[in-house]
């Protein structure tokens, strides 16, 4: 270990070839855990499209915005205090001393309220997603059920992204790994077993991050944490300071349950609800895509913080590159295969054989995972961003993603080329910030040297 000075500031040098060794220690563990839970994504779908049919997979797709929120609100506070917490650890550990508890209570508060105006409002939520006479009964049930698990999502995914920095990301992944295991299991058994359908599936999204929560917990008997709990009151300025680095990630997750509604309601206009469940489909398999990259970003970052915190600029961006070269071989490998299997695996979500769900899903599925390296480029260069301290930058790129290309473009496109137009405008939004993100990266690089 060395030093050499940068603008005045004294930078400690990284000699060691074991910066690339840990990035893939994390790398892997937090791709693990992430496709162990796109796992269960894919497998509930499943579930669900065998038990209730298309109308069960367009229920599932109009509740997925509110999915979208829940984890969207865990990640503000988890990714954003996550980084706070690795960025001042070492130098300042009296800034961060009682930030993860600060966090936990006040999710904890938010999302019994989050619970409680679900249920009253239920019937209106659900019109405002999109839902008719057709999909309302299903809906109402399992959108009431769903709403229960609000404040244990929040929490779950602030507890992971603490545990993940503070240096036990093995944890994390055997509480996802854990957790998917488990849910998957304890939905067949509601759905199959006890014959309840959308209702046992919805039971089954409770079970989830309770098992996750419970996994997450044996880090009090980890030899080198640093976290501690503390009941205390939560500070407006802790939650706001943690949110300021988490709105990049938080707006991500957000701008999926947007543009999934967006979608659903020109699909529904265009062309109905076997549009909506062939989109459906889609939805789900993406979220699969859109975790291996998180996974992948989310494994690098605290790596990023730590290093970055410590000035070892040359370190931080060689576990930048690393992380760019996963993720985009990932991302080609995942489409490669969805273009090739794309029938057989339509077929998987379509036991009742609808032929317009097999003719919307076959076309829509190639044109809208050609964005597949695109938004691996993109979460990586917003998850960087935040774990440097850009988060203005790193807002951009989500905002920009998420609502400001994407939302006129589903609208713009589908006006004028149909449903094909539709699918179209996910690859040419994540084309374009793809580019504005690689400038934004190397602008921060050149500031660190060459």
């Amino acid at each position: 270990m060395g030093e050499a000075v940068f603008k005045g500031v004294r930078i400690a040098m990284t000699n060691t070839p074991n910066i690339i060794k840990e990035s893939n220690h994390y790398i892997t563990r937090n791709i693990a855990a992430s496709l162990g839970l796109s796992i269960y994504v894919i497998i509930d779908t499943l579930f669900i499209s065998i038990a209730a049919g298309p109308l069960g997979l367009t229920v599932l797709n109009l509740a997925l915005p509110l999915f979208s929120a829940f984890n969207a609100t865990g990640l503000l506070l988890g990714v954003g205090g996550a980084a706070y917490y690795s960025l001042n650890k070492l130098t300042h550990p009296e800034r961060v001393e009682h930030l993860f508890s600060q966090l936990i209570i006040f999710v904890a508060g938010l999302g019994i309220l989050v619970t409680i105006l679900i249920n009253l409002f239920a019937t209106p939520l659900l019109h405002l997603l999109g839902a008719n006479a057709a999909t309302l009964p299903m809906g109402l049930t399992y959108v009431r059920i769903i709403s229960l698990a609000a404040p244990f999502y929040m929490a779950n995914y602030i507890v992971v992204n603490f545990v993940r920095n503070d240096g036990n990301p093995n944890l994390t992944m055997i509480a996802t790994l854990t957790e998917t295991t488990g849910v998957i299991l304890v939905d067949w058994l509601f759905i199959f077993g006890l014959g309840l359908h959308m209702e046992g599936a919805a039971l089954a999204v409770l079970f989830s991050p309770v098992c996750s929560l419970t996994v997450l917990s044996f880090h009090r008997r980890f030899k080198g944490r640093q976290l501690h709990w503390y009941w205390t009151w939560p500070r407006l300025k802790s939650v706001a300071t943690a949110a300021r680095l988490g709105v990049a990630a938080a707006s991500n997750e957000l701008a999926n349950g947007v543009s999934i509604y967006v979608f659903n309601l020109v699909l529904l206009h265009l062309a109905g609800n076997y549009a909506v469940a062939a989109y459906g489909v889609i939805s789900n398999i993406a979220i699969v895509t859109i975790a291996i990259a998180n996974g992948v970003a989310l494994g690098a970052q605290p790596l990023i913080s730590r290093e970055v915190g410590d000035h070892r600029f040359t370190a931080g961006k060689q576990i930048l590159n690393h992380a760019f070269k996963i993720t985009i071989s990932l991302a080609l490998l995942l489409t490669l295969i969805l273009v090739l299997f794309k029938g057989p695996i339509i077929g998987i979500f379509n036991a009742e054989h609808q032929a317009q769900l097999v003719k919307y899903a076959t076309v829509g599925l190639p044109i809208y995972f050609t964005s597949a390296v695109f938004t691996a480029i993109n979460l990586m260069a917003i998850i960087f961003l935040t774990a440097i301290g850009s988060s203005r930058f790193a807002f951009v790129l989500s905002f920009l993603r998420g609502y400001l290309i994407l939302i006129p473009m589903i609208i713009g496109l589908g006006a004028l080329l149909g449903i094909t137009g539709v699918w179209a405008a996910v690859p040419i939004t994540e084309f374009l910030v793809t580019m504005l993100a690689l400038l934004l990266i190397r602008a921060r690089l050149k500031e660190w040297g060459h």
